[in-house]
């Protein structure tokens, strides 16, 4: 088992990566806790419901089921107020824990409603998708979507633990493990240009879970993840390197209906527009950019954005950003891979880039 610490002025907890971490879940839950609410889907509950339920009986603390509507168009105000509605109604106290068993969707809204009921419960989250167990489940980000703009109604709150089981990617579709990986190799063009071409050597074996490779990608993003949170939890300056592509996804996201594409997709696509907007503003090599793009095709996302109407369209939704600044639209943008900053920019650059990289 790899064991990675996260420590930030919210919390300090570890991150658990092995195979078969499901049976182990025990261990995550506080001695002096009174009920378990295990939030999770009925996908995953077919899936791990079962075998999770076990593990955390041998606690001997009531579980309290919360499934809810799989998919991003329904990580919603009307979907989190399920999650206060069973547990109101089993009269949960302070001492309960809640169980995130899911991917992003399920981590997020588990962990805003651990944020807020009763002014704050304990959750751990309990990532069963490459793109939560590499991003989503670490660092506290907590939220619902709005129809006019993702995350934009959250709080930050740390769990007590994450506990990744690697073995919980065998019964992905290869659309979500491709989705993953464009969060992976995120960090090595914001943090690592040794990663990145780690990245690119090995994309076969990564696309085809080949468990070492998988492990190590996990272990490294969640390590790259831990030092950026730790030294900047709510996001007021170093964390949001950690958005490079994200203002230009969450536009695809919102623009074609949240869930038409996964949220790593949109990265993706996101990826390589920043990489081209990067080579107008900062003077990223032209040959990096193709590198990016190759990489983001060689994972299997897209790299061409749909039209969402034009480039007006586009502007709107990035000015719903929640990263805009006094109506200018901010990008994290690359000098050199391994690097990043936070930078405004024309609007003429942006339009030129939105124009070359949709159809």
């Amino acid at each position: 088992m790899h064991t990675v610490e996260v420590a930030t002025p919210g919390g300090a907890y570890p991150i658990h990566i092995a195979a078969g971490r499901l049976g182990a879940l025990a261990q995550a839950i506080p001695a002096d806790a009174t009920t378990i609410a295990l939030v999770t889907n009925p996908v995953v509950d077919a899936l791990y419901g079962e075998r999770v339920r076990a593990a955390l009986a041998t606690t001997g603390r009531r579980i309290v089921p919360v499934i809810l509507p799989d998919g991003e168009s329904h990580k919603t105000l009307d979907t989190l107020n399920r999650i206060f509605d069973v547990m109101l109604g089993e009269q949960l106290d302070r001492r309960t824990v809640i169980v995130a068993l899911g991917g992003g969707v399920i981590g997020d809204m588990a962990g805003f409603a651990a944020a807020v009921y009763l002014r704050g419960v304990r959750f751990v989250q309990v990532p069963t998708t490459l793109l939560a167990q590499v991003d989503s489940s670490v660092g506290g980000k907590t939220a619902v979507n709005h129809p006019l703009g993702k995350n934009m109604i959250g709080a930050f709150y740390q769990p007590i633990a994450v506990e990744i089981d690697t073995d919980a990617l065998n019964t992905l579709p290869d659309r979500e493990i491709s989705a993953g990986l464009a969060e992976i190799i995120k960090y090595g063009l914001i943090l690592d240009d040794a990663f990145f071409a780690w990245c690119e050597q090995n994309v076969g074996g990564l696309r085809a879970r080949e468990p070492d490779l998988i492990a190590t990608a996990i272990r490294k993003s969640c390590e790259y993840k831990a030092w950026v949170v730790s030294r900047d939890e709510r996001e007021s300056g170093l964390r949001e390197i950690l958005n490079l592509g994200h203002t230009f996804g969450h536009a695809i996201e919102a623009g074609l209906g949240y869930g038409a594409w996964l949220h790593g997709e949109a990265v993706g696509c996101g990826l390589v527009m920043a990489a081209d907007l990067s080579a107008e503003l900062l003077g990223f090599a032209p040959a990096e950019v193709v590198r990016v793009r190759t990489l983001v095709a060689a994972i299997g996302c897209p790299v061409s954005g749909p039209r969402l109407g034009g480039v007006d369209q586009w502007m709107t939704l990035m000015r719903g950003d929640k990263k805009t600044r006094d109506g200018e639209i901010t990008f994290v943008l690359m000098p050199c891979i391994g690097e990043a900053v936070r930078r405004g920019a024309p609007a003429e650059l942006v339009a030129r880039v939105i124009e070359r990289n949709t159809r």
